[in-house]
């Protein structure tokens, strides 16, 4: 069974998404690569890491086949694109945001799943082996209810076979968010013993999760008819596209201009987690 108390958060960064969790009254354990992270983030949590509600997990997941040690690029200008993924990394570099090699521990997520156990929430955004992560929990008999993953926004063959996948694990109802809207949002929430509390989230976290984000659930064919319009603003606006290269006055005032000759009114172009949940 599925730790009813425990979420895992699976790309701690500076601890964003860690402390809201914390607050909801939930016991944390996180995932992290960079180790500049990880020293900022003891310190800040030290209280619950006493109190044994808050651990984190060093190093980065990957397969097992890349032995005890991984290349884990961490990114010197966008702390939030540190990466294992050769690929990614250059992909940054050539948006202007290099990255520096270093070696750290390698993470077995099958193991954590066996030795910590399954949670209730499962957080999973970790630039490039999202994938790894979605794959393992099909070993296990048991699923988080509620998990999100940071969606495809390039390969649209490969976001279909994600949410199919996810499909297969037994999810069948579906929000997607996009995260260009959480940073400053603000809610009031519930924690888990009934208290209720104001939140206001930071930049780069990924917001509520579960019954929390205030839009309905969706089967897996509406979803996928949502990303229908999300891959043709990709299409659009995205990375290396002609509206990516215009000077960024002009890219505003085509924003403007779309946004008022239609119905759509979030960033252009966007990034978006896929929330889902068990029935």
């Amino acid at each position: 069974m599925p730790r009813f108390n425990l979420i895992f958060d699976m790309g701690l960064h500076k601890g964003e998404d860690t402390d809201f969790y914390l607050r909801k009254g939930f016991d944390v354990v996180a995932f992290e690569a960079n180790p500049t992270l990880i020293e900022n983030c003891k310190r800040r949590f030290a209280a619950y890491i006493a109190n044994g509600r808050f651990r984190i997990v060093e190093g980065a997941i990957a397969p097992r086949s890349a032995g005890s040690s991984v290349t884990f690029y961490r990114n010197a200008n966008v702390s939030v694109w540190g990466t294992i993924d050769g690929d990614w990394a250059k992909r940054n570099n050539a948006l202007g945001s290099p990255s520096e090699i270093i070696s750290v521990n390698r993470v077995d997520v099958s193991e954590v799943f066996e030795n910590i156990g399954i949670p209730y929430y499962l957080k999973i955004d970790l630039e490039g082996v999202d994938g790894l992560v979605l794959r393992t929990l099909s070993e296990f008999n048991d699923r988080p209810q509620y998990l999100s993953v940071e969606s495809e926004k390039v390969d649209r063959s490969a976001l279909n076979e994600n949410m199919n996948f996810l499909a297969q694990l037994g999810y069948t109802k579906f929000k997607i968010v996009q995260q260009a809207t959480i940073p400053g949002s603000s809610g009031s929430f519930q924690s888990r013993d009934g208290s209720a509390f104001s939140y206001t989230f930071p930049q780069d976290a990924s917001g509520p999760f579960g019954e929390d984000i205030p839009q309905r659930w969706m089967s897996l064919p509406d979803a996928l008819k949502e990303y229908d319009a999300i891959f043709r603003r990709y299409r659009l606006f995205g990375d290396n596209t002609l509206f990516d290269r215009l000077p960024p006055s002009v890219r505003h005032l085509i924003e403007i201009g779309y946004k008022l000759t239609s119905s759509y009114r979030g960033a252009l172009p966007g990034w978006h987690d896929t929330h889902a949940s068990l029935s």
